[in-house]
């Protein structure tokens, strides 16, 4: 009778949560879950803990010690499955055989070790011969190069020269005569008529030709107008006058020829105005005559 009445006890006790999750679940998700819901959940909770606590309070120390006896039966029945289970045994691997090195007489060197050696030895020799025909090589280079440079040097000096005396020579001809034949300036300033313009006419002056074999020489620096010239770049033309700012002596060309100008005489000097070169009476400032985009 006692076994009985544990057994429905027990039933009750585990049958009263699921139904009590059953419920609660139907119930939040019917249409007025929420606050209700909760209210109920915390509610069965409540009750069964008071039904826990009345079952160990109604148990009797006599079916608190049947019940631990239960217990501990069942835990040696469990011990005693496992010792009679047959237990695994791992097979033993078999030995793995030494490996032994033959063994090799003092004093012999392998001959794949020999081989190696010499094969490392080539490799350094050739790497050494490489080194000393690039170097040698290079050293040849360099002198044909400076030679080259030298006598390019010796060239471009001894046609400067050249160059320099015909102009000197054929300072003394004609064409200087007839340049020269009004070069009285103080008599009169303001005539532009004594300057030759034939000069352009003269191989020696071909600054065209020249400056597309030598376009170094026509790149200048930038060009910085003097201070409180604000107009930019204007193209000037023969006959109009200048501001003394413009033809100071910091923008004279001072080597005509080195560009493959007339030399200037007299009051006469040869400017440069941004990228042109204009031929400027320094005492009157009128433009006498004028080179466009002859300078980079």
């Amino acid at each position: 009778m006692k076994k009985f009445v544990l057994a429905a006890l027990i039933g009750a006790t585990i049958l009263t949560p699921t139904m009590a999750v059953a419920q609660e679940r139907g119930q939040w998700r019917g249409r007025n879950g929420g606050g209700e819901a909760r209210e109920q959940r915390q509610q069965q909770r409540e009750q069964f803990r008071a039904q826990r606590e009345q079952f160990r309070a109604e148990r009797t120390p006599q079916q608190r010690e049947q019940f631990q006896a239960q217990r501990e039966q069942f835990r040696a029945q469990r011990e005693q499955q496992r010792a009679q289970q047959p237990q695994f045994q791992r097979p033993e691997r078999p030995e793995r055989p030494q490996f032994q090195r033959p063994e090799q007489p003092q004093g012999v060197t392998p001959q794949w070790r020999q081989e190696r050696r010499e094969d490392r030895r080539d490799w350094r020799n050739d790497q050494r011969n490489d080194r000393r025909d690039w170097n040698r090589e290079r050293n040849d280079d360099r002198r044909d190069w400076q030679r080259d440079r030298n006598d390019g040097r010796r060239d471009w000096r001894d046609d400067r020269r050249d160059d320099r005396r015909d102009w000197n020579r054929d300072r003394r001809d004609d064409n200087r005569r007839d340049w020269n034949r009004d070069r009285d300036w103080n008599r009169d300033r303001g005539d532009n008529r004594n300057w030759n313009r034939g000069w352009r006419q003269d191989r020696r002056y071909n600054w065209g030709d020249y400056r597309n074999r030598n376009r170094n020489i026509y790149r200048l620096p930038r060009y910085y107008a003097p201070r409180g010239y604000n107009y930019g770049y204007q193209r000037f033309s023969i006959g109009l006058t200048l501001g003394s700012m413009l033809f100071s002596s910091n923008y004279w060309i001072n080597d005509p020829f080195y560009y493959r100008l007339p030399p200037a005489y007299g009051p006469y000097r040869w400017v440069r105005y941004y990228n042109d070169a204009l031929l400027v009476d320094i005492y009157t400032g009128q433009v006498v005559d004028v080179e466009y985009d002859i300078f980079w």
